[in-house]
């Protein structure tokens, strides 16, 4: 890595996006391709709009389906220097890289995700590929990763508490977002495995993003209410006693493209504390806005702004990242810090 090094890594899967725009899977003749990834997408945001410099630890098949994904890297930002690459054998026979097919929905047709992403390069990570005395020794103060890097594989979670473990060694913050994937689980143990996957690593951690996925027994078992947000969390501080801060997005769906947007969270200082309350948000394609909203609350906590604003910072980047296309966000920080004091859609001239 030449120069100063990255001050945020992210660990995780990076994957082209097929988008069908406004349109179906099962009947497009044409798709818009982007990159995008649940742990990337983070480091990527905090590149582009909040200007931290950033490195994303993946590993990618050698052949021009990876090339475009790098070259789609590089255009976010996004240090390449930690992509491990794996000899193409052909066919993908031994190892390729992850395709995501998205439909962005309209009305009262939900968003549609179709992965495929089975036998990746990234998915057969093991302990010691990555040096990451070595990544952490280069200056990164913050490090990301999150429960669909760690649902890839039995071994992802075994690199994954290795560059946590290693990151707070070094002493740079952890961060950890359960982003629970029932098709990364199924048949291999279901939500209760992901479950003990998500505890095991979220122990790790300073700070939890999307902290709700850890209430109730198992991911997805509890719906909460706006009344019982304070509980559940403390129900999460309950079980990760170490942790520092829990954040989450708290969305309200009448519509594919109206959503009721806001988050909370919680610090051992400030205590519970409500986000910014964005009721009748339109949205254009809502994937990638748990990823802006973490990128917010990071550059917010990483900066010291305090919690308060670091959860403005993660409520309008989530929000901005909702009204343009792509997983990732194209949002500055000129437009976020907008929103954040009170502004509109007028149109600037």
């Amino acid at each position: 890595m030449t120069g100063r090094g990255p001050e945020v890594v992210a660990l995780g899967e990076v994957m082209l996006r097929f988008d069908p725009g406004e349109g179906r899977i099962r009947t497009a003749r044409t798709f818009q391709v982007w990159e995008g990834g649940g742990e990337y997408n983070v480091v990527r945001g905090l590149r582009r709009c909040f200007g931290l410099r950033t490195a994303v630890a993946t590993a990618l098949v050698d052949n021009e389906v990876g090339r475009l994904t790098e070259d789609l890297i590089l255009q976010g930002g996004v240090d390449n220097s930690l992509i491990r690459w794996v000899p193409a054998d052909g066919i993908g026979r031994a190892a390729r890289n992850g395709l995501n097919f998205v439909e962005r929905g309209f009305g009262i047709r939900g968003a549609l995700g179709v992965s495929d992403r089975a036998n990746t390069a990234v998915s057969q990570l093991r302990p010691g590929d990555i040096d990451w005395d070595s990544v952490f020794s280069t200056g990164a103060r913050w490090f990301h990763t999150g429960g669909i890097f760690a649902g890839l594989s039995d071994t992802t979670v075994q690199v994954a508490e290795e560059a946590m473990t290693a990151a707070r060694r070094h002493g740079a913050t952890v961060s950890y977002d359960p982003n629970y994937r029932p098709s990364l689980w199924a048949g291999r143990g279901g939500p209760e495995r992901a479950r003990e996957v998500d505890l095991r690593l979220a122990r790790h951690a300073d700070v939890v993003v999307g902290a709700l996925g850890l209430a109730g027994v198992h991911p997805g078992a509890v719906r909460v209410g706006p009344d019982e947000v304070s509980q559940a969390l403390s129900e999460v501080v309950d079980r990760l006693p170490g942790v520092r801060v829990l954040a989450t997005t708290l969305r309200g769906v009448p519509s594919a493209g109206v959503n009721d947007w806001t988050s909370a969270a919680w610090s051992a200082k400030a205590g519970f504390v409500a986000g910014p309350e964005m009721p009748g948000l339109h949205v254009l394609d809502r994937v990638g806005s748990g990823d802006g909203f973490a990128a917010g609350l990071i550059y917010g906590l990483h900066t010291g702004t305090g919690l308060e604003r670091a959860l403005a910072y993660g409520t309008a980047h989530g929000a901005l990242t909702m009204t343009t296309p792509g997983d990732v966000s194209m949002a500055s920080l000129a437009e976020v810090e907008a929103l954040v004091g009170g502004g509109s859609a007028h149109v600037r001239r």
